[in-house]
């Protein structure tokens, strides 16, 4: 079997030298990952205005024109370079549909130079609910919803970035770690204790288990 870093740094050095079939073809085999990241991250009001493959197109357009740049000085593993490349874009589309409302949108993330949108506890409750396949009335789905959301503002903003990342985005503690600027070990002692508090969350909310 390839080792998937392996195949990255060849797709990496072919792109390099402007093969744009290798160049596609990296970009492609992260989509889906980063898909994920989109639909976690995408401010709520922008759900239905804004679909998250023209996110992604957008980002790896930008990628496109800053390969070299990033090959010249690489300071983070490509796809998480891909990665903060679609926080930007997703911060570009928010500013751009929001105006000044942007401001109340939510937390940003520090990360690198930069900033990522917070996965915000209606998103993660969003996601959660999405899991339950049994029929519900709509009233007790939101009800369900909204305990969900009030118990994640509880939790530690840090813990709750870390359960997204690894739990949601399915990011390994390799990547957590760096994306957080924390130690691997830390990082995974902070992605055990947020999934310990996921599960007492769950529990309290009645109903959400047999659901």
């Amino acid at each position: 079997m390839t080792d998937p870093s392996n195949e990255t740094s060849d797709l990496l050095r072919r792109a390099g030298t402007g093969d744009t079939a290798a160049l596609g073809a990296l970009l492609e085999s992260h989509r889906k990952r980063l898909r994920r990241m989109v639909r976690l991250r995408l401010d709520p009001r922008l759900q239905g205005r804004v679909d998250p493959s023209d996110v992604l197109q957008e980002a790896f357009l930008q990628a496109a024109q800053r390969l070299a740049q990033y090959l010249r000085e690489p300071k983070m593993p490509f796809f998480l370079w891909l990665r903060f490349l679609t926080g930007q874009k997703l911060l570009e589309l928010r500013r751009r549909h929001l105006g000044a409302e942007a401001r109340d949108a939510g937390r940003e993330v520090s990360l690198y130079q930069g900033a990522m949108p917070e996965a915000s506890s209606a998103c993660l409750a969003a996601q959660l609910m999405g899991k339950i396949t049994a029929p519900l009335q709509a009233a007790i789905r939101a009800e369900m919803k909204l305990r969900l959301q009030e118990a994640l503002n509880r939790m530690d903003p840090t813990d709750r970035e870390v359960l997204a990342l690894r739990h949601f985005e399915q990011l390994n503690n390799t990547e957590t770690a760096e994306v957080l600027g924390i130690t691997p070990s830390g990082a995974s002692s902070r992605y055990l204790r947020a999934l310990k508090r996921l599960k007492d969350i769950i529990g309290q909310v009645p109903g959400f288990l047999e659901g």
